[in-house]
C-alpha cells in the first residue's frame, strides 16, 4: 500500500489552511499563506450538485458565506461565484492543487456524503480520485468514513489513503447509530482499506485502538492542535499534528 508522504509527517499540517482574522479556512490566500511557510496543508472537500470535488468544510453555505442552503445543491460555477470573507470564491480541489503545484504537501479530506458514515456514496470520491490521479505532488487523502476509503483504494490505488479517527461519543456524533459509532471507534477497517495512517483526535490518542494502530509501525497524526502546549502533548504520542490558531 502507499505509504503517507514525508511532507505530511515531517512539517506541521495547518488545518483547513493558514486561516484567521482576514484570510478565511480553505481559501486560496489561506493555502498560498501555507506553503509560503513551508507547512503541509489539509483542506476539506464537499460535492456540487454537477459533481465537482469543492473545497468547503461544512454541509450548508451559511456559516462561511452570505448564501444560505447545502453545498451539493448548487453547481461548481454557482459555488465558485459564492464569495468567501476575503471575496475569494470557493475553490475547486483541482484549481487547490494547481495553485500548491507540490510546494508542500497536501491532505484531502473527502467528506462524509451519506449522512450516517454509511455506503451511500460514489461520486465525490469518483471526482477526487480522477483529480489525485492527475497530479504529481505530495498528497493523501482521508475520510470519517470508510467507505469512502474503499472506495479510494479502488479508484486511486497509488494515492496514500488513511482514516479519520475519534471515540465517535454520542454527543459529537448524534445521527450515527451507537453500534456503528461503537464500531468506528476500534478503527476496524483499517487494514482491509488499505489505510497507511490515521488522523486522530487529540484528546483521545490513547485510546487502545491507536496505540495498535502506532505498534504496527504505522504513522498517527493528531487532530487539531490549537496551542504550544497541546502540541507538546501530542507529539509524545503523534507522529505529526494538524494545527489552527497559532504557528507551531
Amino acid at each position: 500500500m502507499p505509504e503517507l508522504p514525508p511532507a505530511l509527517l515531517i512539517p506541521p499540517v495547518a488545518h483547513r489552511g493558514l486561516h484567521g482574522r482576514d484570510i478565511p479556512e480553505n481559501s486560496p490566500a489561506g493555502f498560498a499563506a501555507t506553503f509560503e511557510r513551508g507547512y503541509g496543508i489539509e483542506l476539506d472537500v464537499q460535492m456540487s450538485s454537477d459533481g465537482e470535488a469543492m473545497v468547503f468544510h461544512d454541509y450548508e453555505l451559511s456559516r462561511l458565506t452570505a448564501e444560505k442552503g447545502p453545498v451539493r445543491q448548487r453547481s461548481a460555477a454557482e459555488l465558485g461565484a459564492i464569495t468567501l470573507a476575503n471575496g475569494e470564491g470557493i475553490p475547486t480541489l483541482e484549481s487547490v492543487l494547481k495553485l500548491v503545484s507540490g510546494q508542500v504537501g497536501v491532505l484531502v479530506e473527502i467528506k462524509d456524503q451519506d449522512g450516517a458514515l454509511g455506503p451511500d456514496l460514489g461520486p465525490l470520491e469518483q471526482r477526487v480520485a480522477e483529480v489525485l490521479n492527475a497530479y504529481h505532488g505530495p498528497v493523501a487523502v482521508m475520510s470519517l468514513n470508510p467507505h469512502a476509503i474503499y472506495l479510494m483504494q479502488e479508484l486511486a490505488p497509488n494515492v496514500p489513503r488513511g482514516l479519520v479517527t475519534s471515540p465517535f461519543s454520542p454527543e459529537h456524533w448524534p445521527l450515527v447509530p451507537r453500534a456503528r459509532a461503537d464500531e468506528l471507534a476500534e478503527i476496524p477497517d483499517f487494514e482491509a482499506c488499505g489505510a497507511s495512517f490515521i488522523s486522530h483526535q487529540f484528546q483521545a490518542l490513547d485510546m487502545p485502538a491507536v496505540n495498535r494502530i502506532r505498534q504496527g509501525g504505522d504513522p498517527v497524526l493528531s487532530w487539531t492542535i490549537r496551542s504550544e502546549d497541546e502540541e507538546f502533548q501530542a507529539r509524545r504520542q503523534a507522529d505529526n499534528i494538524t494545527f489552527e490558531g497559532y504557528l507551531p
